[in-house]
């Protein structure tokens, strides 16, 4: 049996200290669009889903402005590594490993990411 994303719940959960946690529908994910999650300790994940459907998480603030705001940044790939740019100043973070390509010595937090 085949399911269309369309008519099937998924949830996308993201890996805590405490274990998984859900929190959205896998449905409010778009490609190339980041949606913001808080998480109870009250800081944010920044989810991203990208077109061959493999999703990401990263912490949403920005290190360098302090700002909640890298679900909102514009994603895309440099040298086969994916990335959201800050909306603010532009630093690029690539989406797997945190790390911000514009200056080596920042990172954001990731976070393993799944659909079930």
């Amino acid at each position: 049996m085949t399911l269309a994303p369309e008519t099937t719940t998924l949830d996308v959960h993201v890996r805590l200290e405490e274990g998984w946690l859900a929190v959205c529908d896998l449905s409010l994910l778009t490609p190339g669009r980041g949606v913001a999650a808080l998480l109870p300790d009250g800081r944010q994940v920044a989810l991203f889903l990208d077109r061959t459907g493999r999703m990401y998480g990263i912490d949403n603030r920005d290190p360098f402005s302090g700002a909640a705001v890298l679900s909102r940044g514009l994603t895309g790939t440099h040298q086969g590594r994916a990335f959201v740019a800050s909306p603010l100043l532009k630093q690029r973070f690539d989406l797997e490993s945190g790390q911000c390509l514009d200056d080596e010595a920042v990172t954001v937090r990731t976070y393993e990411v799944r659909a079930s």
